[in-house]
């Protein structure tokens, strides 16, 4: 190749591939409203914004797998949680995790109500941007794996067969609903809601119970009040619940379809 046909394939490769590149950046900056939900972004968004700014949370925490690598990614924390746990614990996060057992400790903020609404409000948004499957892993607190849970925002794993059980233990570990992100199905393991090790056993108990005053007649039925209702009979602990009010997620009744809670219950009702 000559001096010129080397000088004319760089400043052609140049071309094209600089062609490619800005017309790659004006795709994607035409799809970030939509991938980003912006018209989602309230003056609450806004202003959550600022307090997860201002109180440096992002030296320990990560965002969109961004940040420090200290404590968990909270790219999907509202949809694994809750807004009822997330208010709760940033109160007073010292109820929930303890140096000794955990081996660090999230300091207590002093946030204000409002500044506590307006942060969830920010991760909420944080939340439904569409990752496109990033993270591709979790940051767990403990740096280990906690006994009968999975990887907590890991890819979806797949149903081994269209059976019922099969797919509601799929669903039970897939981040929405995020079942597993609180529930252990080891036994006496509690992550942050009580172990489902024995969900079956418990939930005929429970029925027959003076105390209980749900809906419910049997297992099956109690676990599924339990997911769409979980205010009908609150599970005491310093984890599960505050003010007498769970602090499970309330919207599955929304956001599941009747389908996927039977999977649900199907796959709970094998847990004895």
């Amino acid at each position: 190749m000559t001096k010129r046909q080397t000088r004319a394939f760089f400043y052609a490769g140049t071309g094209v591939f600089g062609a490619i590149f800005i017309a790659l950046t004006i795709d994607s900056h035409r799809q970030f409203p939509t991938l980003t939900h912006s018209d989602r972004i309230t003056p609450a968004v806004i202003a959550g914004k600022h307090v997860w700014h201002r109180q440096n949370c992002v030296n320990c925490h990560t965002l969109l797998g961004e940040g420090a690598y200290f404590a968990p990614d909270l790219t999907k924390i509202t949809q694994q949680r809750g807004a009822a746990y997330l208010k709760a614990f940033l109160k007073d996060p010292s109820k929930f995790y303890s140096e000794e057992r955990d081996r660090r400790l999230m300091p207590t903020l002093a946030l204000s109500d409002r500044e506590i609404d307006e942060l969830i409000a920010f991760l909420d948004w944080v939340g439904r941007i569409d990752t496109q499957g990033w993270p591709p892993r979790p940051i767990l607190v403990t740096g280990a794996a906690i006994p009968g849970t999975e990887a907590v925002g890991a890819p979806p794993r797949a149903a081994a067969s269209s059976d019922p059980v099969a797919l509601g233990e799929a669903l039970f570990r897939r981040t929405p609903p995020g079942c597993s992100a609180c529930h252990s199905t080891a036994p006496g393991v509690n992550v942050v809601g009580p172990s489902l090790a024995n969900a079956a056993t418990v939930a005929a108990q429970r029925v027959e119970s003076p105390d209980y005053h749900g809906k419910a007649t049997d297992a099956a039925g109690y676990l599924r009040e339990s997911i769409l209702d979980p205010n009908a009979y609150v599970v005491q602990g310093p984890t599960f619940s505050s003010g007498g009010r769970s602090l499970m997620p309330s919207d599955f009744a929304q956001t599941l379809e009747p389908r996927q809670v039977d999977e649900l219950v199907a796959y709970l009702m094998t847990l004895r």
